[in-house]
């Protein structure tokens, strides 16, 4: 099998390499990378590629997790790396679902999760304020983001013609997969290929009882809390008075979120 090499020399180059590749035929990709890399190959596929869904085709993505995160491959294995390659020699695939978020500007797709509220503002003061400190600065940022604390309302319903749930949260995600963070199990109960959407809401939590339960956060029994929720669903509405930071697969977006659904099955990957 033929392998040629794209390199990629600044942020969205992925995404254009990907969209011009797939137009000329290409359908197996290898992301070498993190999450964000992924992310950005996925949304050079789609939207294009979600028509394939009907055809029976979906494009396939392989990965080299080389980055920061490679939270994805969590779920299927923790040996990273070489995992990722034997998977690859075996040709391992499996079916997985891509997400797909509306917003007023446009649209985006992904396959690991998307947050708002807490960990968005964690991730987000990372990236413009510490991204050259490394784990100092994840570290730092997670306790500037204690000291500010805005516990806050993200206006959503995950069912059409209910109200929407407007009380403050600590954060919300909306998952795909069970990991984010390198090692933080947000959503235990995600299935990459259920067709659903893993909706974790955690309530104004306290900013001491946020640290006590910090490692919860890692094994995935924060969902335990009275003040957390979790379920699966098919489609998730937003009535945001305006952007908000988005954390998206390892990156930092500011969007007006619309609606957030699912296109099943719509990818394969090697895992």
């Amino acid at each position: 099998m033929e392998i040629k090499v794209a390199m990629t020399r600044a942020p969205g180059d992925a995404t254009r390499i990907a969209r011009e590749t797939y137009q000329r035929g290409v359908r197996n990709y290898i992301a070498v990378g993190g999450d964000g890399t992924s992310y950005e190959v996925v949304n050079g596929l789609y939207p294009e590629a979600s028509s394939a869904e009907k055809s029976g085709e979906p494009p396939t993505l392989g990965f080299l997790p080389l980055g920061t995160g490679n939270s994805f491959l969590r779920d299927f294995s923790h040996a990273g790396v070489e995992y990722a390659i034997e998977s690859l020699i075996a040709g391992r695939t499996r079916p997985c679902d891509v997400l797909r978020l509306r917003h007023k500007s446009g649209t985006i797709h992904y396959i690991n999760l998307l947050s708002m509220g807490f960990t968005a503002d964690v991730a987000t003061l990372r990236a413009r304020r510490f991204s050259a400190w490394g784990e100092l600065g994840y570290v730092t940022s997670i306790f500037l983001t204690l000291a500010r604390f805005n516990r806050r309302p993200f206006p959503v319903r995950t069912e059409s013609g209910a109200k929407f749930d407007d009380r403050p949260c600590l954060f919300l995600t909306f998952s795909n997969s069970k990991f984010t963070g390198g090692t933080m199990m947000i959503a235990p109960k995600a299935d990459i290929n259920d067709g659903l959407i893993e909706y974790v809401r955690w309530g104004p939590i306290g900013r001491i009882g946020l640290i006590r339960n910090l490692p919860t956060l890692y094994d995935g029994t924060h969902i335990q809390h009275p003040l957390a929720e979790c379920k699966s669903v098919k489609c998730v509405e937003f009535n945001l008075d305006g952007p908000v930071d988005v954390m998206v697969d390892g990156e930092v977006l500011t969007l007006h979120c619309e609606q957030l659904d699912v296109l099943p099955s719509a990818l394969k990957v090697v895992a």
